[in-house]
């Protein structure tokens, strides 16, 4: 039996309680005050791609985050994300080409962030842009599941009418890691998708796994979440340290 067989949508007891605990870090990340610039850390631009059915609004915490420690965040600019339309492969490509102009006027690469689906945005784009790309970071994103491991696919084809994501040829193209070094940030306490799909199946030079306590809803601000884009914004240049090195206080790094 293969692993993909044997996972499952996280529990109904999770789902329930994803709006309370997400208020709950809410409150906790305006408990930590607005965070410092990182001394020494080389400013480079940040793109970030929200969750489905969210906007820019939603990542307005992080987009601010990343901004206060020193990287211009920019918004992917594409509004509500219902999700891709038509032909995927051809609207991924645009949305490649439409974040390549967004970053025309910036110097250097830039890191891109995925949050849930906006996960799987950052990696498609830097497969088709690695040149301007030195990282991506995936927040909550299945990229290792299936949609029968959400509890959101009802979602998707509600707010998109498509059911394009759940073809299994695509399933396995998303699979395929971007060329650029890539830190997978999951919780176990994930009410919406299937933690276990969020990582990367072995922790190999250049693909990290990090863990965290918390909702999905609630990873865009999370304070645990947002300790880690502070680290690896500053550490994007050293992808290969021994995993020994690369544990941070108060995450794990598995």
């Amino acid at each position: 039996m293969s692993l993909l067989s044997i996972r499952q949508a996280p529990p109904w007891t999770l789902l329930a309680t994803e709006p309370l605990r997400a208020a709950w870090e809410y409150a906790a990340h305006w408990t930590h005050g607005r965070p410092a610039q990182q001394a020494g850390a080389e400013s480079h631009p940040v793109v970030i791609f929200p969750g489905l059915a969210s906007n820019g609004l939603a990542v307005g915490p992080l987009r601010r985050h990343c901004s206060a420690i020193g990287h211009p965040a920019l918004d992917w600019g594409r509004g509500f994300n219902t999700g891709p339309s038509g032909e995927v492969g051809v609207w991924l490509d645009e949305l490649a080409a439409h974040t390549a102009a967004l970053l025309e006027s910036t110097p250097g690469r830039a890191s891109l962030i995925g949050w849930s689906l906006g996960g799987f945005y950052a990696r498609e784009v830097a497969k088709r842009i690695p040149h301007r790309v030195r990282q991506v970071i995936t927040i909550g994103t299945p990229f290792n599941g299936d949609p029968s491991h959400t509890n959101v696919e009802w979602l998707f084809k509600l707010v998109n009418r498509s059911t394009a994501l759940t073809d299994t040829q695509l399933t396995l193209e998303l699979r395929t890691p971007p060329p650029v070094p890539c830190t997978a940030v999951y919780s176990r306490g994930d009410g919406i998708v299937d933690w276990d799909g969020c990582r990367h199946v072995a922790d190999v030079p250049g693909r990290r796994n990090i863990e965290v306590t918390g909702s999905h809803l609630g990873m865009g601000w999370n304070p645990a979440v947002l300790q880690v884009i502070r680290h690896q914004l500053a550490e994007h240049n050293d992808p290969d340290r021994p995993a020994s090195q690369r544990r941070m206080r108060g995450l794990l790094t598995a």
